[in-house]
C-alpha cells in the first residue's frame, strides 16, 4: 500500500466516526514506518477536515462530528509514545480560541481547536458565548500569541472587532495575532476590522496559524 493510500485509509477511518477503525489505521501506518506527524497531518487531520465540511453541508450531524473528534483524539494519543520526547512536549505556539459572546454555535470552532492541537499548537478553547473580556484575560494568563474568534451570526460579528479594540486599549495588539472565522465572516470583514487573517475552514485555520506564528 502506498503512502497516499494509507493516508486515505486514515482519513476514511476518521470520517467513519469509528474509534476502532481509526486505531487500526494508525497501527497500520505505524507498521509501515510513517512518521507520527505525517499520520496526524496528512491522515487524521485531513479526515477531520472532511468531517467539518460535511457537517457544514448538512451531510453529517453533531453526534457524528463529536464521535469523529473523539476517534481522532484516540489516534493521536496512540502516536504520542512514538513521538520524540521533545516533539511531544514542545508546542508550536499558544492560541486562545472561542465563539464570541451571544453566539452559542461552537462545532466549527471545536473542529478548528482539535486540528490546531493535533498540529502541535497549545490551544485554550474557551467554548461558546464567551464574554469578550475573557479572551483578553486568557491571553494575559497564558501569554498566547494568537486569538481565534468564531461568530456564526451577523449580530455577534461585531464582537470580533470589539476584542481587537480591547487588545489595542490594553497594549496587547502588537503581541497577539487575530484570526476570525464563522459563516458571516469574510476576508473583507477581517481587513475592515484589522484582523491578521480570516479562515474559511479548519484546515485553512491551521495553515494561517502556521504562516503567522512559525
Amino acid at each position: 500500500m502506498s503512502k497516499e493510500e494509507t493516508f486515505k485509509l486514515l482519513s476514511d477511518a476518521v470520517v467513519s466516526c469509528k474509534k476502532d477503525a481509526v486505531l487500526a489505521a494508525v497501527e497500520k501506518a505505524k507498521s509501515e514506518g510513517i512518521e507520527p506527524a505525517e499520520i496526524i497531518e496528512k491522515g487524521l487531520a485531513s479526515g477531520m477536515n472532511s468531517v467539518g465540511i460535511m457537517f457544514e453541508r448538512g451531510k453529517l450531524f453533531l453526534p457524528h462530528v463529536m464521535m469523529a473528534a473523539g476517534a481522532m483524539e484516540a489516534g493521536v494519543k496512540l502516536l504520542e509514545a512514538d513521538m520524540p520526547k521533545d516533539a511531544a512536549k514542545k508546542k508550536l505556539a499558544v492560541i486562545v480560541n472561542g465563539t464570541v459572546e451571544g453566539d452559542v454555535h461552537d462545532i466549527g470552532k471545536s473542529i478548528v481547536s482539535t486540528m490546531l492541537q493535533s498540529s502541535g499548537f497549545e490551544v485554550h478553547d474557551l467554548g461558546r458565548d464567551v464574554p469578550l473580556q475573557d479572551f483578553i484575560d486568557k491571553v494575559k494568563e497564558t501569554g498566547a500569541s494568537m486569538v481565534g474568534m468564531s461568530a456564526l451570526m451577523t449580530t455577534t460579528l461585531p464582537g470580533q472587532r470589539e476584542v481587537i479594540e480591547m487588545l489595542k486599549e490594553q497594549g496587547l495588539r502588537d503581541k497577539v495575532k487575530v484570526m476570525v472565522g464563522g459563516a458571516p465572516a469574510t476576508q473583507t470583514w477581517a481587513d475592515k476590522i484589522g484582523a491578521d487573517c480570516y479562515a474559511e475552514n479548519a484546515s485553512e485555520a491551521v495553515a494561517r496559524a502556521k504562516e503567522l506564528l512559525l
